[in-house]
C-alpha cells in the first residue's frame, strides 16, 4: 500500500489534474507546497542550477484558467523541472561549467515550448554533470548533488538533479537528457521511473556534443505521469532536423493493457561481459517472473552484438574532445580534469570514427532483428548501488563499463526506447531496478510493461 500523501508535493501529476479539475487544489497551492519542500530540503541535496522567478505568475494564470474551466494543455498547473543543458527563454544555460556564459537564454528550446504549450509551471533547472559527460552527480559550477535516500551517495548522472528532484518530491515531473544512461542510471539509484524514449521522439535543439545517440525524456515517480508527460513533450519541431512526425496521442492510452502474450527475451550479454551484482539479478528475476505470471511469455536471449564497451567508450570520448576543442584555450583548465583526461586519450581520427559508426548501424541492425521474435528485452538498468557521492573518480573508462552504464549505452547506440524501473530495496537499503527496451518506435510497450511491473508491487 503507498502512504497517504501529506503534501501536494507528494502527489503525482494525474492527481493533481484531477484535484485542479474539482477546485480541489490549485496551482497556485500546487506551486507552494513544491517550493517549500525545496526550501527545507534542497540544501542537502543541491538539485537546483536556479530557479525560475516567474513560477508564482504562471501558476497564478493557471489558476485563473482552471476556475473558467478553461485548461490550455494536459500539464497545465503541473510543477515541472528541466535540466540544465536545455534552454529556458529568461534563465541562463551552464551546462554544469564554468566555462558557460552566465548570460540568459534568449529562446526556449523545443520541449520547453511544448511544456509552455500543455501548460506546465517550470519550477526551475536542475543540475547535471559538467556538459552531461558522467555518471557521478558533481560539476564544477555547482558542486556534488547527492541522493535523498542516503546523501552519502551519488544519485547519478547526469541528469542528477533531475532524478534527485523526482526523489525528494519536488514536484512530480522532470526534463532529463540521456546519451549513455543519464536518465536511466540517475533514475535507477533514485528509485525513480526514468525513460529514455525512441530517438527523435521529443525534438532538440540545440544539440549537444552526443548528437547521435542523446535524447531528452521524463524522469518521475510513476509510469503513468511518465506517459503523461511523453505526451506533452513528444510534439515535432521544425528546429529538430532529426525528430519524429509530430504524434499527438496520450501515451496513456494502451498502458493498463498488461503484458499477456508479449514475448520477452533476458538480456544477459549486451555486447560485452557486462556487470550486475546480486540484488541487480535479483531484481531481473522478481521482474521476469512477474511478467510471466501475468501471461508473458519469458526466454533468455544473446544477441549476436559487436563489443558496445569499446564501441561505446569511442563515441564518447570523442564526441568530449570535441567539447575541449570548441571551449576557449584560456578557459579549458576550468573543464572537470577527468573530461580533459579523456578527452585527450581516446578520440579518434576520422577513419576510425566513421568505422565505430558503422559498428553502431550493426548493433542497431542486430537489435532490429531480435524483436522480429521479442517485444521486448529485460536486463539490470545498473550493475551495482550508487557510489559514495565525494569518491574519486580514478579511471573514467573503467568506470563507464563496470559501474555506470554497461547496461544503458546499448539502448542509445541502437536508438530504442528503454525505461528504468524501481523494484523494491536491495540488501543495502538502497533502490534496486530493471530495465526494459523495445523495437524502435514501440514506447507503448516499454510504458505497458514497465506499468504492469509497478502495479504488481
Amino acid at each position: 500500500m503507498q502512504p497517504t500523501p501529506t503534501s501536494p508535493a507528494d502527489l503525482s501529476a494525474e492527481a493533481l489534474l484531477d484535484h485542479f479539475a474539482s477546485l480541489t487544489l490549485s496551482p497556485v497551492e500546487a506551486l507552494q507546497a513544491v517550493t517549500e519542500r525545496i526550501a527545507r530540503d534542497n540544501a542537502g541535496i543541491n538539485a537546483f542550477a536556479v530557479l525560475d522567478p516567474r513560477a508564482l505568475v504562471a501558476a497564478g494564470e493557471s489558476t485563473g484558467r482552471w476556475r473558467a474551466g478553461q485548461p490550455i494543455g494536459p500539464l497545465d498547473g503541473v510543477p515541472v523541472t528541466v535540466k540544465d543543458l536545455i534552454d529556458i527563454a529568461g534563465l541562463p544555460t551552464r551546462k554544469g561549467s564554468r566555462t558557460t556564459s552566465p548570460a540568459k537564454a534568449e529562446t526556449d528550446a523545443p520541449l520547453v515550448r511544448n511544456l509552455r504549450a500543455a501548460g506546465a509551471i517550470i519550477v526551475g533547472k536542475t543540475t547535471t554533470t559538467e556538459f552531461g559527460w558522467k555518471t557521478p552527480g558533481d560539476c564544477p559550477l555547482h558542486g556534488i548533488t547527492r541522493n535523498p535516500h542516503n546523501p552519502a551517495h551519488t544519485p547519478g548522472g547526469s541528469s542528477s538533479g533531475a532524478a534527485a528532484a523526482a526523489a525528494a518530491n519536488f514536484g512530480p515531473l522532470h526534463v532529463g537528457t540521456d546519451a549513455g544512461g543519464s536518465i536511466r542510471i540517475p533514475a535507477a539509484w533514485c528509485g525513480v521511473v526514468g525513460l529514455k524514449p525512441t530517438f527523435g521522439r521529443i525534438p532538440q535543439w540545440p544539440l549537444g556534443a552526443q548528437l547521435s545517440v542523446a535524447v531528452a525524456g521524463p524522469l518521475t515517480r510513476t509510469v503513468r505521469d511518465a506517459a503523461l508527460m511523453l505526451g506533452a513533450l513528444a510534439r515535432a519541431d521544425a528546429r529538430d532536423p532529426y525528430c519524429l512526425p509530430d504524434d499527438s496521442r496520450d501515451w496513456r492510452d494502451g498502458i493498463e493493457d498488461g503484458v499477456e502474450g508479449l514475448r520477452i527475451g533476458i538480456l544477459a550479454h549486451p555486447g560485452f561481459d557486462a556487470p550486475a551484482d546480486s540484488d541487480s539479478i535479483a531484481a531481473v528475476e522478481e521482474a521476469a517472473q512477474i511478467l510471466a505470471d501475468h501471461g508473458a511469455e519469458i526466454d533468455s536471449v544473446t544477441p549476436d552484438l559487436p563489443d558496445t564497451s569499446l564501441l561505446f567508450t569511442q563515441l564518447w570520448s570523442t564526441a568530449l574532445a570535441l567539447v575541449v576543442a570548441d571551449t576557449p584555450p584560456d578557459q579549458r583548465s576550468l573543464l572537470d580534469p577527468g573530461l580533459r583526461a579523456l578527452a585527450a586519450r581516446d578520440a579518434l581520427p576520422a577513419i576510425d570514427l566513421f568505422r565505430a559508426i558503422k559498428l553502431q548501424n550493426q548493433a542497431a541492425h542486430v537489435m532490429a532483428h531480435l524483436h522480429r521474435r521479442f517485444d521486448l528485452v529485460l536486463c539490470p538498468t545498473v550493475p551495482n548501488p550508487p557510489p559514495r557521492a565525494d569518491a574519486p573518480l580514478l579511471d573514467p573508462v573503467t568506470a563507464l563499463n563496470q559501474n555506470w552504464a554497461p547496461w544503458t549505452y546499448l539502448f542509445n547506440l541502437t536508438r530504442q526506447p528503454a525505461i528504468s524501473l524501481p523494484l523494491g530495496i536491495g540488501t543495502n537499503g538502497l533502490p534496486r531496478s530493471v530495465q526494459l527496451a523495445a523495437a524502435q518506435y514501440r514506447d507503448d510497450l516499454v510504458l505497458r510493461a514497465a506499468r504492469t511491473l509497478e502495479k504488481a508491487q
